[in-house]
């Protein structure tokens, strides 16, 4: 274990060492929580195309998800939006490509799509981030209805296509994926969610429809249709990856239908377990066993089903330390007429299911979520939850089903560390929500949300009252282990209180997070103690770090406190 001297770059922080700042509390001058769509006035021209409008096929309805990263290493976070296509234009590799946008630092983004060289034109749903190599410079991975695509950052602003030397192109129906070393040699192997068995290039002349509420004539599936097998890959480090699905036991539950994927060492043994959220088939933990295989323990878990027994329809899924006990709980969106479920980590033996208690079924159980985020966003050191919501019918509307298309976003506030309470956002407009991407991308102390919206325009939520109470941002940069430091373990102590993150960019839906980790401090005007734990096992410890900063902690290295939006490279 070593205790870290700080490099101070900006520090003024004497004021904010004060000793009757030591204790953090909710504060109770927040207000009700403030965001504004700012997807016009920051630039963002991108429009989702993902099949027809009628959504007569399932290939039509699941939607594309986000990226916030900082793809030029400046110290803002850039924006990478997959896109789908028509079956029309899917065939002639014709549809509107996916967009990257280079934060500008002044709150507005520039498309560099076409000089960046990353505008796929095929089928896209999820995308992954994560930096293969560990040379500095974080890589694109983008899911598709057919073969995937992975881009290598070349580090000059531009990326190369090495998705055939890579050999994790896949040709599956591909959704959620993720970035994570589960066999601690250092470089970043890969999990891609695989959803159904589709075939897009022999359409029946008349779709084939089954009946919903009210006699409504809908798409077929995923029920009656073969899961599509989920799939690991394994980093050599030498820029290939080996197919190791069936030697890692991830074959075992591989006919499932495959939608969220959140690394998450729920144990913490000190390796990276998976949870995988499946559509109308039980859920997946997978457990690390640390011999490089897996075993999934959903069932005896209690993750498996919800706490009725009943098998929902898995969409999103997260993971976050809500009752602030030390590990991770799980939170899973699911299908109109089910509720979310929240599944309170019982430490790290099994999961409970509480979504009762805390609050979150009546408000839930109506809609249909897709993305979905723990995060504090009003800074009280609480960490609270969004969700994503669109049906996934259009003609849902035409009978009495209790729902509608187009349905609100749901923004719930942790009260207690026990019980959430929903909260009006104030936005009025009811989209097609789908995937969801959480970030801080106008460097300004609290975290700002991007959603896809189906067929339509995306929505850039800023949040605009956050920061009001204090806050610490945390950035890792590993050596011995990934560059990233995906898996690192992230403790807060204050006033002896805690809190406690893991640096992981994979969950919500199809999507990818801010790796820089976020925590809230309410009135706590500076933090006892950052201890950072690396999957390596090794232990840093960094004391009396001021608030309203980022902390950059390099594995084996000098580190340094910075104000937020500084180059940490």
């Amino acid at each position: 274990m070593r205790i870290l001297k700080l490099l101070s770059i900006t520090f003024s922080c004497a004021a904010a060492w004060s000793a009757h700042a030591e204790n953090i509390s909710a504060r109770s001058d927040i207000g009700p929580p403030q965001f504004s769509d700012q997807t016009a006035a920051a630039g963002i021209t991108y429009h989702n195309i993902f099949g027809g409008e009628e959504k007569m096929y399932i290939l039509e309805s699941h939607g594309s998800g986000a990226a916030f990263f900082d793809h030029d290493s400046d110290g803002d976070l850039d924006l990478y939006i997959t896109n789908g296509a028509t079956f029309t234009t899917y065939r002639n590799r014709s549809g509107p490509g996916n967009a990257l946008y280079r934060n500008k630092g002044d709150g507005t983004f520039a498309d560099i799509t076409g000089d960046a060289g990353v505008g796929d034109a095929g089928w896209s749903g999820g995308v992954a981030v994560g930096d293969i190599d560990n040379d500095g410079h974080q890589e694109l991975y983008a899911t598709n209805y057919g073969a995937n695509v992975l881009y290598r950052n070349k580090g000059d602003g531009t990326f190369a296509d090495i998705t055939s030397e890579a050999g994790i192109g896949g040709d599956q129906y591909s959704a959620s994926a993720a970035f994570f070393d589960y066999d601690h040699d250092g470089d970043l192997d890969l999990y891609v969610a695989n959803y159904v068995v589709f075939d897009a290039e022999h359409l029946p002349a008349k779709p084939a429809l089954c009946s919903f509420y009210g006699g409504l004539q809908v798409y077929c599936g995923p029920k009656g249709l073969l899961g599509a097998p989920d799939a690991l890959y394994r980093n050599e480090g030498d820029g290939r990856f080996s197919d190791v699905t069936q030697i890692a036991g991830i074959a075992a539950a591989n006919r499932y239908y495959g939608l969220g994927v959140v690394p998450v060492d729920y144990d913490d043994d000190g390796d990276t377990d998976l949870f995988v959220a499946n559509d109308e088939t039980p859920n997946v933990l997978w457990q690390n066993q640390d011999d490089g295989t897996f075993t999934d323990i959903a069932l005896i878990a209690g993750v498996a089903y919800n706490g009725d027994g009943d098998t929902e329809a898995g969409m999103g899924v997260d993971f976050g330390d809500y009752d602030n006990d030390g590990d991770p709980d799980i939170y899973v969106t699911h299908f109109f007429t089910e509720t979310n479920t929240l599944y309170r980590n019982e430490n790290g033996r099994r999961f409970s299911d509480v979504t009762t208690t805390a609050g979150l079924a009546a408000a839930t159980v109506d809609l249909l979520g897709w993305g979905t985020r723990f995060f504090d966003y009003d800074n009280d050191g609480r960490l609270d939850l969004f969700v994503a919501n669109g049906h996934v019918y259009p003609q849902v509307e035409q009978a009495a089903t209790g729902s509608t298309y187009g349905q609100s976003n749901q923004l719930f506030r942790n009260l207690d560390h026990r019980r959430f309470d929903l909260v009006d956002i104030g936005l009025t407009d009811h989209k097609v929500s789908r995937g969801t991407a959480s970030g801080d991308y106008d460097n300004d102390g609290d975290i700002d949300l991007f959603v896809v919206e189906l067929n339509d325009a995306p929505t850039l939520l800023r949040n605009d009252g956050g920061n009001t109470a204090n806050w610490l941002v945390v950035q890792v940069i590993g050596s011995d282990d990934n560059r990233d430091g995906a898996g690192t373990r992230i403790r807060l102590q204050i006033a002896g209180q805690s809190q406690s993150r893991t640096v992981n960019g994979a969950a919500s839906y199809l999507s990818h997070n801010d790796l820089r980790v976020h925590f809230g401090l309410g009135e706590s005007e500076k933090v006892a103690q950052v201890e950072i734990i690396w999957p390596n096992g090794s232990v840093d410890i960094v004391e009396q770090v001021p608030a309203n900063k980022l902390l950059v902690v390099r594995q084996n290295t000098t580190n340094a406190i910075l104000e937020l939006g500084s180059n940490p490279f």
